[in-house]
């Protein structure tokens, strides 16, 4: 038997995040403070992200011949300084809610900081078995927090959270089994597990590892909400705090597509995948049309982006690039819309109908532009440039790959799309303005951080292009 050396400084990234929660709790426990909680965990969340980026490309660890567990790279770096800052984001969004007790200020944190730290291990997980435990810890305190909200007066009942929290916890157990009993069969028939060592099975095991790569997909499908593991996420996005949802929409979605896209480069999984792309993109897009609540409209919307996701990722490792970058800046551009939606609504209150929204830039004036510019980048249009680009780069990956049939259909779904994005816009700048109400300081300063960074990225998409 032999000893296996670990280098920590290649795990500093997973030892801040994961110091982050423990901080949370201490701090929740020893200073009794809300605001000290909310500071300290805020901090640890950048102290993530600026070691992440401090760390950079590193040997791995946790290797054997052939293969290692965790594995330090440019894109590893970048993804968990963005789920750092998704967390930092959330966090400040959810600032009112928790002044008011809608929810522990400690326990919140500590969830919160929890699912980061499976975030960033999702990010450098080097081998099957690493990745899915990346995804559960990414995804199972995310059942808490979206049960913690408790309703102000006159809003809905506290059973929507509840049922919210029960059916995303039912469909990702099924879906975890489902990507369990496809990594088992793949193992079975390639003996691997080490991203690095997957590939084509012996020719007597083909079948048995095609079926293992499909079930593997359809299993981690879940995390990006596609078909046919998709229909938890309106009730859930709906039924959450809005901060949690804009989670759910955002670091929930990047872990499940870096899973995705370490699959899908090294295993023949392009047939399954583009089926899902389409389903996907087709369904979210048509349902989003019928939607009537700001919630439900973003998370079908949602949706339907990840399905031009999966588009690129039917590629291969070819489309892989596109795919992560348009993962980010789908990330941004969802950021975005969901903190608007937490500054035009009361504290702890629900996301609201679309009728609420009537108007609401007539009286803030900011915050409509923030709303129009996620919008417009989520539809792919300009002034939303870094939407333009992410549509852009997945097409012309399409294209150069011969794919002309999936492109074509990326095209006609974006068409679609348009309609309910219009129709959000145009409801913005109608009269009958609601009641102006004041923006919390830290709601804004997220917003204001996100623009400026879906800004640069816009006119500057090497940036992450090049991370890639």
């Amino acid at each position: 038997m032999t000893s296996q050396a670990v280098d920590h400084v290649a795990l500093l990234p997973l030892y801040a995040a994961a110091a982050t929660a423990i901080l949370a709790l201490l701090a929740d426990l020893f200073a009794g403070r809300r605001a000290v909680t909310i500071t300290a965990t805020l901090l640890g969340a950048l102290a993530t992200g600026v070691t992440a980026l401090a760390v950079g490309p590193w040997d791995p660890t946790f290797c054997v011949p052939g293969g290692c567990s965790w594995v330090p790279s440019w894109p590893a770096a970048v993804t968990a300084a963005l789920f750092a800052g998704l967390t930092a984001g959330v966090l400040a969004l959810s600032v009112p809610a928790l002044r008011l007790g809608t929810a522990p200020a400690g326990e919140f944190c500590f969830l919160l900081a929890c699912s980061m730290t499976g975030g960033v291990t999702v990010a450098y997980a080097g081998d099957l078995l690493t990745l899915i435990v990346g995804l559960e810890t990414l995804t199972l305190p995310l059942y808490v927090l979206v049960g913690l909200r408790r309703f102000a007066p006159g809003e809905r009942t506290t059973t929507d959270a509840a049922s919210a929290s029960v059916t995303f916890f039912l469909i990702s157990v099924i879906s975890t089994a489902i990507a369990l009993l496809g990594i088992a069969l793949n193992y079975a028939a390639t003996g691997a597990v080490h991203l690095a060592l997957l590939g084509p099975a012996p020719a007597p095991f083909a079948a048995l590892a095609g079926v293992g790569a499909a079930l593997l997909v359809i299993g981690l499908s879940f995390k990006v909400a596609a078909v046919p593991l998709h229909a938890w996420a309106p009730a859930t996005y709906d039924g959450a705090p809005v901060p949690i949802a804009a989670y759910l929409s955002t670091a929930s979605k990047l872990g499940g597509v870096l899973a995705l896209a370490a699959v899908a480069a090294r295993l023949d999984t392009s047939v399954v995948v583009a089926v899902l792309a389409v389903l996907t993109m087709t369904v979210g897009n048509l349902v989003a049309l019928r939607q009537t609540r700001m919630v439900r409209l973003l998370a079908w919307s949602s949706m339907a982006q990840a399905g031009y996701i999966l588009a690129a990722l039917a590629l291969g490792a070819p489309g892989v690039p596109a795919a992560l970058a348009y993962a980010v800046f789908l990330m941004v551009l969802e950021l975005i819309a969901f903190g608007v939606v937490v500054a035009l609504r009361p504290a702890a209150a629900d996301g609201g109908t679309l009728d609420d929204f009537r108007g609401a830039a007539r009286r803030h004036p900011w915050l409509g532009a923030a709303l129009v510019l996620a919008l417009a980048g989520l539809a792919g249009l300009p002034p939303g440039l870094a939407g333009l680009f992410a549509k852009v780069s997945v097409v012309e990956a399409l294209v150069a790959e011969g794919w002309i049939w999936l492109a074509g259909v990326v095209v006609v779904n974006a068409v679609i799309a348009l309609a309910y994005y219009v129709r959000v816009g145009a409801l913005l700048y109608a009269p009958g303005a609601p009641v102006a109400r004041p923006v919390a300081r830290p709601v804004a300063a997220a917003l204001v951080a996100t623009t400026i960074v879906a800004v640069v990225l816009g006119f500057a998409p090497q940036l992450l292009l090049g991370a890639f």
